[in-house]
């Protein structure tokens, strides 16, 4: 079928490296292109948490009507090679792109390759934000905790495949850009047609869920990334958790289990690695009627997910005495910038003082 009749039919490739961007894509499928399958590709990463989440999330695309092909795209030096040369004739025979990582070197060169005139960009988190900025102001795409660093051999040596991945991203001629978003956009570039993400398909999916006493806190990954210290990261969450009652802590895919055993030692709480991303977790419950977060996607999809329940959504902000040296000079713009934009959450001060 066509692209341009709304339903994806068997041209439509969709490429995912995480749980949410499957789960995006799932929404997205949902919204504009009910009951029409669609063949999605996971690029495996390596990390055993979040293959573990992308396979449970692979079972619910299957169960919607999807075909799923799960590429091993990072198993030794010839991966990439095989995954690219298999990939090849489908993405020449697609005629529509659904994406969830344009800043991904791997989807870039995919997007190389590609003759769809339709592209589709769901949701990766706050990262979306960034990707539309730079988009819009002409900039070369790349990841908001790595901006303003000086570029690397690697970045050097790819910067002809995301030059044309960025093309490829920017609406012209017959080719359009589609962004489906649950975040607020700012500046949209000229072209691109933006389409509100609400979370349909999980409210209709799972739940409402049960909503039990005390609060729930989020983790992140802004450690493990080199943005916040380690030391005050650990602290702000021992000082949340005192204050608000919080009993259990829902860890992010890529946290470190290092930190997640200090983190139980030192807090208290119950650490809880999730099978599948937070916003279904939330939606099948049970749930805390306050959840805590710090500055990150959560704090704009909670709210859309738990829609109709009574649970409130907090989020904390990252006091600047918690970056580190090597925290990229946007980092703490972009964390408030986060926060503020987020119209459903109750916002709460950072804690008291930390120094790392």
């Amino acid at each position: 079928m066509s692209p341009r009749t709304g339903r994806p039919g068997p041209h439509t490739l969709a490429f995912v490296e995480s749980p949410v961007q499957l789960l995006n894509v799932l929404e997205w499928a949902h919204a504009h292109a009910p009951g029409a399958g669609l063949t999605l590709v996971v690029l495996s990463p390596v990390d055993p948490m979040t293959r573990g989440q992308l396979r449970r999330m692979a079972e619910l695309a299957r169960e919607e009507g999807h075909h799923v092909r799960w590429e091993e795209a990072r198993a030794g030096a010839a991966a990439p090679l095989h995954t690219v040369g298999g990939l090849t004739g489908p993405l020449r025979r697609a005629t529509r792109v659904v994406l969830g990582d344009p800043f991904s070197r791997y989807v870039q060169l995919l997007l190389t390759i590609t003759r769809a005139r339709d592209v589709v960009v769901v949701d990766d988190g706050t990262a979306t934000m960034e990707f539309v900025g730079q988009l819009a102001r002409g900039e070369r795409l790349v990841r908001w905790h790595r901006k303003g660093g000086r570029p690397g051999p690697r970045d050097l040596l790819l910067a002809p495949v995301s030059a044309a991945a960025r093309r490829r991203l920017t609406p012209g001629g017959a080719r359009t850009v589609e962004v489906f978003t649950s975040m607020p956009m700012k500046d949209t570039p000229p072209g691109v047609t933006v389409r509100a993400h609400t979370f349909a398909w999980t409210r209709a999916r799972f739940g409402p869920p049960r909503v039990i006493q005390g609060a729930d806190l989020v983790g992140t990954s802004l450690v493990e990334t080199g943005v916040v210290d380690g030391d005050a990261y650990v602290a702000a969450v021992r000082s949340l958790a005192r204050a608000h009652g919080a009993r259990r802590y829902f860890a992010h895919r890529r946290e470190s289990t290092v930190k997640l055993h200090r983190l139980a030692v030192e807090t208290g709480l119950e650490i809880v690695r999730p099978e599948l991303p937070l916003e279904l977790i939330a939606r099948r419950g049970p749930i805390g009627r306050t959840v805590l977060s710090f500055p990150s996607t959560v704090v704009h999809t909670l709210p859309l997910a738990l829609t109709g329940t009574d649970v409130r959504v907090a989020v904390c902000d990252v006091d600047p005495a918690w970056l580190t040296r090597t925290a990229s000079p946007r980092a703490h713009g972009f964390l408030s910038g986060v926060t503020e934009s987020a119209r459903a959450v109750h916002r709460l001060p950072s804690t008291a003082p930390v120094r790392p």
